[in-house]
């Protein structure tokens, strides 16, 4: 895999990643739980035939200590807009997985002009205590992997420091990350998604690993109601929660074909 671009943005007075690759038509992915230490190949199969544009969430690896000052959800959808408008994302293709499906999600509704195509694979944010989801927050640190990935070698793959890495450093920037998504999704994962999900306008592809640990596949159900006859689900076969890490090509070439 070839290095993407870097740079940064100021969010909040905080120094924000973005990576850039790829070239075509501009896609926007805001990645999941605990962010993107490092590129993946999902996201390059995707700037295979578009220009990928990823942001760091504030707090997420490569968004400093961003989500400090995010002290209510309309802070983090006000930070997140400010992101994107900063990114060049305003107007484009969005993508996002997990944490950063459900704040992808919130864009698409509160600014439904504003996303032409919508892909959300497993979004957090909606709760029903008849089907609750899981609590990644809750886990023992050695059922994370398993509980984020069908294969739980590819998260610690993810989560394994790079040669020459800080030792002291790389592993603050994780759980830092896993902080910064329990400041959005506190208390118990609801965030009333539900109540704006159908102003989301964009043509919605919802993606769901088989074997998705942590959200509920009665879910897809729940969030295609509110969206109507606006959205299609895919099912990843072989996949878990971060469908885009076990299965990225075919994750890739899902959301590819959706917003051609």
């Amino acid at each position: 895999m070839s290095a993407p671009e870097e740079l940064t943005v100021d969010v909040n007075g905080f120094q924000t990643r973005v990576w850039r690759k790829g070239s075509g038509p501009v896609l926007g992915f805001i990645a999941g739980y605990g962010g993107l230490p490092r590129w993946v190949p999902f996201l390059d199969h995707l700037a295979e035939r578009r220009t990928v544009i990823v942001p760091s969430l504030p707090g997420f690896p490569g968004g400093e200590r961003g989500h400090t000052v995010l002290d209510s959800h309309l802070d983090w959808i006000v930070a997140v807009r400010t992101l994107m408008e900063k990114s060049g994302l305003v107007g484009a293709d969005l993508a996002g997985s997990s944490v950063g499906a459900s704040m992808a999600a919130e864009m698409a509704a509160v600014w439904p002009a504003d996303v032409r195509r919508l892909a959300l694979i497993a979004p957090l944010g909606l709760y029903d205590e008849t089907d609750p989801p899981a609590d990644p927050w809750a886990q023992r640190a050695d059922d994370v992997p398993g509980l984020m990935c069908a294969d739980p070698e590819v998260w610690k793959a993810l989560k394994a420091p790079p040669e020459g890495a800080n030792s002291i450093e790389w592993p603050i920037e994780q759980v830092r990350a896993n902080e910064a998504a329990a400041r959005i999704f506190w208390p118990m994962g609801n965030t009333q998604l539900a109540k704006r999900l159908p102003r989301i306008a964009a043509p919605t592809l919802l993606l769901w690993g088989e074997h998705d640990r942590v959200m509920p596949r009665s879910y897809a159900a729940r969030i295609g109601a509110l969206l109507g006859g606006r959205h299609e689900t895919r099912v990843i076969g072989g996949a878990g929660h971060l469908a885009e890490l076990d299965r990225p090509r075919e994750a890739a070439d899902a959301i590819l074909s959706w917003t051609s």
